[in-house]
């Protein structure tokens, strides 16, 4: 069996249980890019868009034959979001970074996001969340509410990482909130698990980051604009 094969149908069994070693992996990844993240380095970025195909195919059971066998629309459709946003990022910081000069090993400096800014997460939040869940009535996704609500959350808070916004570790721990139970019910508890640890984890980003923003608060949007390392 070649390493592509093995890696998709290869499960891990746990009592009754059956767990894909691919998601296992997907979620290991974004761990790793989460790390990645907090320590603000641009390899961040490819690590997570990794996980990303591979968290694709187990949250589209039905389609992929996973033993869960539910299509969790929101969240497949919010990795195809990921990958988007996430190589918009890894271009921001990789020019920040050499702006910054060939020493540089960080690619951002933190920063608030301005009061207009946080007007349109908030207005971005509810309006996302309103529309998915409209369209995943059509699409008869795993709980129509919960998945809008992580799919817009997980578009923000990474738009909001790729821009070195403080809030955006906030965005991620409302987002686990929800996915935690939403995904304890799919039965994807590796993936509950992880969402967990996020939730702590996310917890230490914030704090990170909010020690490492920049001295002063912007009084403009571009005035501490990001720069990718």
């Amino acid at each position: 069996m070649d390493p592509l094969s093995w890696l998709y149908d290869a499960e891990l069994h746990i009592g009754g249980g059956h767990i894909l070693w691919r998601e296992i992996i997907g979620n290991l990844f974004g761990l790793v890019s989460a790390l990645g993240g907090m320590r603000r380095r641009v390899w961040a970025w490819p690590v997570g868009i990794l996980g990303n195909v591979l968290l694709f195919t187990v949250f589209l059971g039905a389609v992929f034959d996973t033993p869960a066998n539910e299509n969790l629309y929101g969240q497949a459709g919010r990795q195809i979001f990921f990958i988007g946003v996430s190589i918009w990022g890894w271009r921001r910081w990789s020019q920040s970074r050499r702006e910054r000069g060939p020493h540089a090993k960080t690619a951002i400096t933190p920063r608030w996001a301005t009061w207009g800014e946080r007007a349109q997460i908030v207005v971005l939040y509810a309006a996302g969340t309103v529309a998915f869940w409209w369209v995943f009535g059509y699409l008869g996704s795993y709980g129509r509410w919960t998945e809008a609500w992580i799919l817009t959350g997980s578009i923000l808070a990474t738009y909001g990482m790729a821009r070195g916004w403080v809030e955006f570790w906030l965005i991620w721990i409302a987002v686990d909130v929800v996915g935690v139970p939403t995904l304890v019910r799919a039965e994807l508890y590796p993936s509950a698990v992880l969402y967990a640890f996020y939730g702590v984890f996310c917890m230490v980003g914030f704090v990170t980051w909010l020690r490492l923003r920049s001295p002063g608060e912007p009084t403009r949007p571009r005035d501490q604009e990001v720069r990718a390392s």
